[in-house]
């Protein structure tokens, strides 16, 4: 059909065990569909869709390589939900943003240009620099007022652990994971929703929420 605009979604999951479980990635196609009702110019039509299971530091993504050259190849849009989904590293999202022949949409940011989108990731990546920094700090301050917070541990273990332990060392640990977690750049909500998954309560035994983390965090610093 004429004037038809044509997409090519683009998704990047973490880790292994996220890419089996769907954690990350159904938040991302909920965006994806928000996009497509809200904001695609209509008709449209999908004519592929990538995943990498990868981290946002690993610059080896085999999926994303052929996403953005059917996308060129098609003359379609590459869609993606967050920015960070193609790189954490703005110098990799800037090479591609470069690239006039690629056209590229991200769902969060509906009517941002390639120069926004840009601006965006070099932010982005300070506000990652600044967090890891701080949470350092957090971590070196805890240790020294005594919290037990243990050395660098699997996160399978981290998680069995967080379970498994009592009221008073659940608050420690549960504090640990919250720390190391934003370390590893995870948001407020994906950190509720994974404490919630592995039926660690709150202190008064209820559900996790964003909020709730981030107070946890702040009373840790």
């Amino acid at each position: 059909m004429t004037g038809m605009e044509k997409f090519v979604v683009y998704t990047r999951v973490s880790t292994k065990r996220q890419g089996k479980s769907g954690l990350g990635l159904e938040a991302q196609l909920r965006d994806i569909e928000v996009f497509f009702d809200s904001y695609a110019e209509v008709p449209f039509k999908i004519i592929g869709q990538f995943q990498d299971v990868e981290s946002g530091a690993n610059s080896d993504r085999p999926e994303l390589k052929q996403a953005v050259e059917l996308a060129k190849r098609e003359s379609a849009t590459l869609l993606v939900a967050k920015l960070d989904r193609l790189s954490r590293k703005v110098s990799e999202v800037s090479f591609l943003m470069e690239d006039k022949r690629l056209n590229l949409r991200v769902a969060q940011m509906p009517y941002a240009d390639k120069f926004q989108l840009h601006i965006y990731a070099a932010l982005a990546e300070q506000e990652r620099d600044f967090i890891s920094k701080r949470t350092k700090a957090a971590l070196a301050a805890a240790k020294e007022r005594g919290v037990k917070l243990g050395g660098s541990r699997p996160e399978a273990q981290r998680r069995h652990e967080a379970v498994k332990t009592t009221a008073d060392s659940n608050a420690a640990r549960v504090g640990e994971f919250i720390l190391r977690s934003r370390q590893s750049n995870q948001t407020y909500r994906s950190i509720a929703d994974e404490l919630n998954r592995m039926e660690v309560k709150t202190a008064r035994g209820g559900q996790w929420h964003a909020a709730q983390v981030q107070r946890y965090e702040m009373r840790l610093m």
